[in-house]
């Protein structure tokens, strides 16, 4: 009897995962080291959307609806990723959380999952790509948005073809990217409202409409 790296972690709990070492149940090199993950994980957190639809979420909902809305949501996937991280934690083995769905309730229903997740992320892929087009051309608006969308893929596919090691350098440095201009957008929200940058001191005005 062969025993896997999951039984021998419940069995004597010596599981080790150090950056370089091979999984020999799976034969996967581990490439990735610590600030990839973290940057990965920060800039993940981070979407499209933020950048493109925040914009209609305050135009519907007011910025108490969406600050509700983005909370709420927020503490939802905080339970989700805590659940996720947990049986990671306990069982690690490789594979994406399917591979969970799979042991802790039924094979087919891995199967369903990993198949919806893989539909989930071609969708919002190409949904990253248009948006990449329309944010792009508000800064060189005589350029075509679909040549801003199939440069990106070819970036994608490119980052994509020479290993983790390459994609995981690539999205730190996205991901900081991402990072810093929420940063930069924060304390220009705030300069704004406050009226040291146009000299209108909007405060919470906005969050009210009279009458």
């Amino acid at each position: 009897m062969v025993m896997t790296q999951e039984d021998n972690y419940m069995e004597h709990g010596n599981y080790e995962a150090k950056p370089g070492a091979r999984d020999t149940q799976n034969n996967l090199n581990r490439t990735l080291k610590s600030r990839h993950m973290s940057m990965i994980a920060v800039g993940g957190t981070i979407g499209t959307g933020l950048f493109v639809a925040s914009g209609g979420v305050l135009s519907e909902a007011g910025p108490a609806g969406a600050l509700v809305a983005y909370s709420l949501m927020g503490l939802i996937v905080f339970f989700v990723m805590t659940s996720l991280a947990e049986m990671s934690t306990f069982i690690p083995v490789a594979g994406s959380f399917n591979s969970f769905a799979d042991r802790f309730v039924d094979p087919a229903f891995g199967f369903a999952v990993g198949y919806n997740y893989w539909y989930s992320w071609i969708t919002a892929a190409a949904t990253d790509l248009v948006a990449a087009g329309i944010i792009m051309e508000f800064w060189l608006p005589n350029v075509n948005t679909v040549v801003w969308s199939f440069a990106l893929m070819a970036i994608i596919i490119f980052l994509n073809l020479f290993g983790a090691k390459l994609y995981g350098e690539a999205e730190f440095w996205l991901a900081l990217i991402k990072v810093l201009a929420i940063v930069i957008f924060i304390i220009i929200g705030i300069l704004v409202a406050s009226g040291i940058v146009g000299g209108t001191k909007y405060g919470f005005s906005n969050w009210k409409i009279e009458g």
